[in-house]
């Protein structure tokens, strides 16, 4: 059965663990409950480009994504503190659907969830769970701190190869892009000359 947690005060992204390794997540609080929603950093960052169409729209392009700063980093966006331990809902996302309700000015996630099921001497089976579907409202102020954070979540991995997006881990680097680079394949060519 699906969810409505209605008009949520807390709403945010975060992501746990160490760059390389970390799992992104949307966590949303309300009166009628709260959830912790897992995916992965594609699926955030769509949510954010989604946003930010949107919002652009609103304003007539007044409201505009941060692309880059100068100077530090903006701090690490968490989980507050007086977030309950155990979420009424926490699960990995399967699908997002996005929606603005004009005549409310309130922007309607419904989010979808994706459930693993593992069975002893069998593969594991992706079920997407459209029935137990979590919705809930949001304003378009808590709308543009959302695409600000994800951008922060973004931004602050690994860095990435500036020509082929390839993420950096500090070791040596061949860029196909660069200067023509790209994968070598060895040929072998057979030693011995046909006589004729």
């Amino acid at each position: 059965m699906s969810t409505d947690l209605g008009l949520i005060d807390v709403l945010g992204a975060d992501a746990v663990g160490q760059p390389g390794q970390r799992r992104f997540r949307l966590f949303v609080r309300g009166v009628r409950g709260s959830a912790i929603m897992w995916m992965e950093k594609e699926q955030l960052n769509t949510l954010s480009l989604a946003l930010d169409g949107l919002l652009a729209g609103f304003s007539e392009g007044k409201i505009l994504r941060t692309e880059v700063q100068v100077g530090p980093r903006p701090a690490p966006v968490t989980m507050p503190s007086d977030f309950p331990r155990n979420p009424d809902h926490d699960f990995q996302v399967a699908r997002l659907g996005l929606n603005y309700d004009e005549a409310r000015a309130l922007f309607l996630l419904v989010v979808v969830p994706l459930e693993i099921i593992m069975e002893r001497g069998q593969e594991p089976q992706a079920w997407i769970r459209e029935d137990a579907a979590v919705s809930f409202l949001f304003t378009q102020r808590q709308a543009q701190a959302l695409t600000n954070t994800i951008t922060i979540l973004v931004t602050s991995g690994r860095p990435v190869c500036p020509l082929c997006g390839t993420p950096l881990d500090g070791g040596p680097h061949v860029c196909e892009k660069q200067n023509g680079h790209h994968e070598i394949l060895q040929v072998e060519e057979n030693g011995e000359e046909e006589e004729e």
